[in-house]
């Protein structure tokens, strides 16, 4: 059983893929916060903006098996002649860990699909992962050292940029966590922007899907 909270068609914000035609499979459930204000304080991810409590939300709901998940999911890719543009799903959540199994990912490449994954890295992943994503939330331990991308958001108290430059990946990003003024010392994208400027294996990742008003 797959609980997902929302799924839908758009582009890739964030990252070193932004920009690319995606399904988005959201999962309901985290290992790092409820998602219910009342335990935002004493969660360990207490910046999250992100609804996945529930399967109300766009194409959201509880799927039997991967096969039901993966053809609802398959559904979503449009019918296109572009044989050139591999159908490409996204796992995200909440924490997508928690469900993503190889079931699931070896039925979406039945599809066709290449297979992407945006996770807290507290959790180990199963085989067959063509793209690994990881955000650190924190001081939550990580389980994932290596893969494609870590995207730290910044700043974090518990979590400087210098705990994880030792780490094997291709890419390092920093999104500013808000525009929100910081103390009268300017901004969060302020002090990103000079962050990766005096740190260059940094660069800045911004929520483009925001600035073009999409998804």
């Amino acid at each position: 059983m797959y609980s997902v909270k929302e799924a839908f068609y758009t582009l890739q914000g964030e990252g070193a893929r932004a920009g690319r035609a995606s399904v988005f499979c959201r999962f309901t459930g985290c290992n790092l916060w409820s998602g219910r204000e009342r335990d935002r304080a004493q969660s360990r991810c207490r910046f999250c903006d992100t609804d996945f409590v529930g399967t109300d939300g766009q194409n959201g709901g509880r799927f039997a098996d991967a096969h039901a998940l993966a053809t609802h999911l398959h559904r979503l890719w449009p019918g296109t002649d572009d044989t050139a543009a591999t159908p490409y799903v996204v796992f995200t959540g909440g924490e997508p860990l928690l469900q993503l199994d190889t079931a699931l990912i070896t039925a979406m490449r039945a599809h066709g699909f290449e297979v992407a994954v945006e996770t807290n890295g507290t959790l180990t992943p199963p085989d067959g992962i063509d793209w690994l994503c990881v955000s650190p939330k924190g001081d939550a331990p990580l389980r994932i050292t290596q893969g494609d991308e870590l995207k730290l958001v910044y700043p974090q108290d518990d979590a400087p940029p210098a705990n994880f430059t030792h780490l094997d990946f291709a890419h390092f990003f920093l999104q500013p966590m808000d525009l929100a003024p910081r103390g009268g010392q300017g901004t969060t994208m302020t002090d990103t922007v000079a962050y990766c400027l005096d740190h260059p294996q940094w660069r800045l990742a911004l929520q483009t899907h925001k600035i073009a008003g999409i998804d």
